[in-house]
């Protein structure tokens, strides 16, 4: 089983990078998003490996990190989601903001990558909820806040501010995380009003 490859970028295709170890060059599929954090062809680089093996074929599937490996093997153990649709996921969403749809039960977001219609990203959020991966960068107080919105026991003050953040553009990755912070410094009965204005000042910092 290959775990990881290390060595140079070969060439680039549309969903594919060839990377030669020691003369043999091996064609792993990855998501848009790690295909752009490649370094250019002839330079030394590290992918982590999935390895998906069918009666017709035997490919590799590569990820910039741990993270998003694992990510990998929660989509495609969801039904209605392959190989192909988990990369799309992954092409549009980073581990966190994975880790935040999941836990803000954000169909939506996971709605906005190629192939997943509104049906298939509830089943997603729905099958994956309390599954989110340990090492899916996301910090243990932004987590619980999230958990608590998504559950809807989050208290009503910290549910608006969230939802007044995300109306000004932010995701609710980053409303989440300023304001975990802040809940952290101020307490969660903060009125939403200072809470808006102290998460709009972490948000610039």
């Amino acid at each position: 089983m290959i775990g990881k490859l290390k060595g140079l970028v070969d060439s680039f295709g549309d969903d594919w990078v060839l990377i030669d170890c020691g003369g043999v060059c091996y064609e792993v599929h990855c998501s848009s998003r790690t295909l752009q954090g490649l370094p250019q062809v002839g330079q030394a680089t590290t992918v982590f490996i999935e390895t998906i093996v069918r009666e017709d074929m035997i490919r590799l599937y590569g990820f910039s990190g741990a993270p998003e490996k694992s990510w990998f093997t929660l989509l495609t153990g969801v039904q209605g989601v392959g190989a192909r649709v988990a990369l799309a996921i992954l092409s549009v969403l980073s581990p966190s903001e994975l880790s935040s749809a999941v836990a803000l039960q954000d169909k939506a977001m996971v709605g906005r990558a190629n192939g997943v219609g509104p049906k298939l990203a509830l089943r997603i959020v729905t099958e994956l909820k309390g599954k989110v991966p340990a090492i899916g960068g996301i910090d243990a107080g932004t987590l619980g806040l999230q958990s608590a919105l998504g559950e809807g026991v989050a208290a009503s003050n910290v549910s608006d501010a969230v939802s007044a953040l995300t109306n000004l553009g932010y995701s609710s990755a980053q409303a989440s995380s300023a304001l975990a912070r802040v809940v952290a410094r101020e307490g969660d009965d903060t009125p939403t009003e200072k809470l808006i204005r102290l998460g709009l000042r972490e948000l610039s910092s």
